[in-house]
């Protein structure tokens, strides 16, 4: 029960590496804020499972790139629970398609979600953290390997991990760590999208990409889960201003573009 009485505030966390994570963090004792931003339905699925495995859950809709939105959702949590131990920045939102033919609006939607989002939910989360909590941001490969239509997400995801090291320059005299991890490909319902959106089905990227992953196999959302658990425990206090790369070693080896 490592997050016996913590607060975890997880953004997209109605499906996929989110919803792992709070289920996992729910089963081990957190109370849950499951954010989540169309999908009502599914959020409540997660915290009604949260509950039944003895966690405590509540279910917040917000645009994580609307500031307006990300203050009430912390408004709620100080009206419930008063505290925040935990944030997750794991929501993301993009369209995959060329830089090239990128919009503006493209650009805006993503950058808003990803980095100015991750900033926004620490911001607000941190007056109500004391000395022991935890900031994990939820980053991707593309942050460092170019993938077909990945160019703004990717520019967006490396920005955050820079993010990651400034915040924890910045909050490590308060006591709070700041983190991040980075998953290879990993089976979703959003990674199933994006691979749509490049004219390609998963089946074309797990054919092109498993044969360079040493370990022969994609990593699965829980997996994921696990190393967010990890560096949201007291385990990872010596862990600071990292982003953990969880790929199965396949950045080690010399990888297709397309």
């Amino acid at each position: 029960m490592r997050f016996q009485d913590k607060v975890a505030v997880i953004s997209g966390a109605s499906r996929g590496i989110g919803m792992a994570t709070a289920l996992l963090m729910g089963r081990e004792g957190a109370s849950v804020v499951v954010n989540y931003k169309n999908n009502q339905e599914a959020a409540e699925a997660v915290a009604a499972q949260i509950k039944s495995s003895g966690g405590d859950a509540m279910i917040c809709q917000a645009d994580v790139g609307e500031q307006e939105q990300i203050v009430a959702m912390y408004q709620k949590v100080r009206e419930t629970w008063g505290k925040v131990d935990v944030v997750v920045a794991n929501a993301a939102a993009t369209a995959s398609k060329p830089l090239l033919e990128s919009k503006d609006y493209n650009m805006d939607k993503t950058f808003k979600v990803t980095v100015q989002g991750f900033l926004f939910l620490t911001q607000q989360a941190v007056p109500l953290m004391a000395a022991g909590g935890r900031v994990i941001a939820v980053s991707g490969w593309d942050s460092f390997h170019a993938l077909d239509g990945h160019g703004v997400l990717g520019a967006a995801k490396a920005a955050m991990e820079s993010m990651v090291r400034y915040l924890a320059v910045e909050l490590g005299p308060a006591g709070i760590n700041v983190n991040g991890v980075s998953p290879g490909p990993i089976d979703t319902v959003s990674a199933r999208i994006f691979a749509e959106q490049t004219h390609h089905p998963w089946e074309y990227y797990e054919r092109l990409w498993l044969p360079f992953v040493p370990s022969g196999r994609f990593g699965r959302p829980e997996e994921i889960a696990d190393i967010i658990a990890f560096l949201a425990s007291p385990a990872s206090s010596l862990i600071n201003g990292q982003t953990i790369v969880a790929d199965g070693g396949l950045m080690l080896t010399t990888i297709p573009r397309t």
